[in-house]
């Protein structure tokens, strides 16, 4: 297994904020966020987008080998570590996919950690992910939230729908006034960042609406 990243429970840079550690780890609950998952933007620093192109490419290089390598997007880089069969994808060269990496700041500005789901709290209570039931609970949990951010194709044409390996609603891209989006949702494409033998890595503004 060749996917280079530390696990969640760390999530890479001392800078990433501890509130994202997950709550069966931590030994405390991670209180409920109300509003719906919705295109969640960084501040305006980080509005760029690159013209030139991807910055990786072909070889025998795989998506598992350049994942964890961007600062940018380790927290995403270590749910993916965490969910054995997207982990397992990226590792096999034969299976090709897009991944819609969200930025750090992305997954720290959510309405509700990507574990949590506001079905379960409403059905069980507050301590909801609590033991090893609610461990399980928010690994299945992730696992829907990273898998509605990788796509089976390895050259997405614009205007192309696909589904996620989750399997939800259509997801397009499309350009406008130079700028790449994500659909639906109007999610911005930060850059292409890698393109490697099975696929490429987006680095997004935002994140999907998994839910």
């Amino acid at each position: 297994m060749r996917f280079g990243i530390i696990s969640t429970v760390v999530f890479g840079a001392s800078s990433v904020s501890s509130q994202l550690v997950l709550p069966f780890f931590r030994g405390s609950q991670v209180p409920m966020m109300e509003s719906d998952l919705g295109p969640v933007l960084p501040p305006d620093s980080e509005k760029s987008y690159p013209k030139g192109p991807p910055s990786g490419s072909g070889g025998g290089v795989i998506l598992s080998d350049v994942m964890g390598t961007d600062r940018s997007i380790t927290l995403f880089a270590g749910f993916v570590r965490d969910i054995e069969s997207a982990s397992e994808r990226l590792d096999d060269p034969s299976k090709n996919t897009t991944v819609l990496a969200p930025l750090n700041s992305a997954v720290e500005k959510l309405p509700r950690k990507p574990w949590e789901d506001p079905r379960d709290y409403s059905a069980l209570g507050p301590n909801v992910y609590e033991g090893l039931d609610g461990h399980e609970r928010a690994q299945k949990n992730l696992q829907r939230f990273v898998e509605a951010h990788l796509i089976p194709v390895d050259i997405w044409k614009e205007g192309q729908k696909v589904k996620s390996i989750l399997g939800d609603r259509d997801i397009w891209w499309e350009l406008r006034d130079g700028v790449r989006l994500v659909q639906p949702g109007d999610i911005e494409v930060a850059s292409v960042a890698k393109t490697v033998a099975n696929g490429e890595i987006w680095i997004l503004k935002g994140a999907r609406n998994y839910a």
